[in-house]
């Protein structure tokens, strides 16, 4: 039998989607598992764009989408929404693609910027996904560490000593995951230099752009006149809007990467649901107060989280700015971040994420979503203060 491709070898499955899949099975086995593994709100839907899309569904809207990178009431919402919420002027028409899940859209992002052995730099701690894709399409991921100690900040010099002539892109996200950190205006200025010098994209991930906490801005790099030709921003309404399942993202940027995006996602995904793309428009155009109900309700958890962890003996939590995701560390440990978060769920039946699945090796973090009821989290948190003297 003939092989399968050697690429598949160097790709794992999702860490988060694994962590997440066995707090299920644990649950189903019966253990009184909390699972905070996985990146879903415990909202629902908000209720005017479920009606949105099944209104959609029975008047017949179930066929392709056209034009394929998207229906042009909801190409003209999200440029509006680009216009009005993060000071971005992109035309409808050439400038957006709007793809089954984010995850597409940074696929198509990078396949249209990348040859093989172009490099991309990921700020580390990243998205578990960042440099997996970033292999798919024949690139190379070249993980730039920052520190706990100096809140993850990206610094310039720091940055140019990753820089190569292959280097090709930069990968941005703020709100982080999964540190929740935003990225301050020293730091966009920084990422702007370096993209600028090095002539480079920027890719920019602005999935947890609405959940911000305390008032902090969260500034679109796409916003800047100076480097707007060069960023593609990445984008959904998963996390916003509570709409995981509905698999709807976006990429947005030059109309040459969006051309040659536009090509791939024609041979691949074809389009997005007609009617889930129905339903987007209601939501981007729609009343907004859900989304304040719920980022109000992820700070209020963000409080509990940060002050509780750091009220276990050798447990530390940084501020967590925006998302909602809490980064603890083991301050004094012989254990790995695995080591650490297998403990937790063998002698606390709490699953969390090791901080090696985000690139992160010198510390042992365990990144635990607090998208959970939160007498849920009191209980999780109070499961780990319980075992906390088996962690060191």
């Amino acid at each position: 039998m003939p092989s399968v491709t050697k690429l598949a070898g160097r790709i794992s499955k999702s860490p988060t989607i694994a962590m997440n899949d066995k707090a299920k099975q644990l649950a189903a086995e019966g253990h009184a598992v909390i699972g905070l593994a996985g990146g879903e709100p415990d909202f629902d839907t908000p209720a005017h764009i479920i009606e949105a899309g099944v209104r959609a569904i029975h008047d017949g809207q179930t066929r392709y989408a056209a034009p394929s990178k998207g229906i042009t009431p909801l190409l003209e919402a999200i440029a509006d929404k680009m216009e009005r919420d993060n000071g971005a002027r992109v035309n409808p028409m050439t400038d957006v693609i709007v793809t089954p899940g984010g995850k597409l859209a940074l696929f198509l992002a990078l396949k249209a910027m990348l040859d093989p052995g172009d490099e991309v730099l990921i700020p580390a701690p990243y998205w578990v996904s960042y440099p997996s894709v970033t292999t798919m399409v024949g690139g190379v991921p070249v993980t730039v560490p920052t520190s706990s100690d100096d809140n993850y900040r990206l610094r310039l010099d720091h940055l140019r000593e990753f820089v190569t002539p292959r280097t090709k892109a930069i990968i941005i996200n703020s709100p982080s995951n999964p540190t929740g950190h935003v990225l301050s205006s020293e730091e966009i200025e920084a990422v702007a230099t370096l993209a600028t010098e090095a002539d480079l994209y920027i890719i920019s991930d602005e999935i947890y752009e609405k959940l911000n906490f305390d008032g902090r801005p969260v500034v679109s790099l796409a916003s800047l006149p100076d480097i707007a030709d060069r960023v593609v921003v990445i984008n959904g309404l998963s996390k916003t809007y509570a709409m995981t399942g509905w698999r709807l993202g976006w990429l947005a940027g030059p109309t040459s990467v969006m051309g040659a995006a536009g090509m791939f996602n024609s041979q691949t995904a074809t389009s997005a649901a007609t009617f889930t793309q129905i339903a987007a428009v209601a939501a981007l155009t729609g009343p907004q107060d859900c989304v304040e109900v719920m980022r109000k309700s992820y700070e209020e958890r963000r409080n509990l989280m940060v002050s509780s962890f750091n009220s276990i003996d050798n447990m530390s939590c940084p501020d967590i700015e925006g998302a909602f995701y809490a980064f603890p560390k083991v301050d004094e440990t012989s254990k790995t971040s695995e080591e650490v978060a297998n403990t937790i769920l063998d002698k606390a039946v709490v699953v969390g994420v090791p901080g090696s699945a985000f690139g992160i090796s010198d510390d042992a973090h365990v990144r635990f979503s607090f998208a959970a009821d939160i007498n849920l989290l009191r209980e999780a948190v109070e499961r780990i203060r319980g075992i906390a003297d088996q962690l060191a």
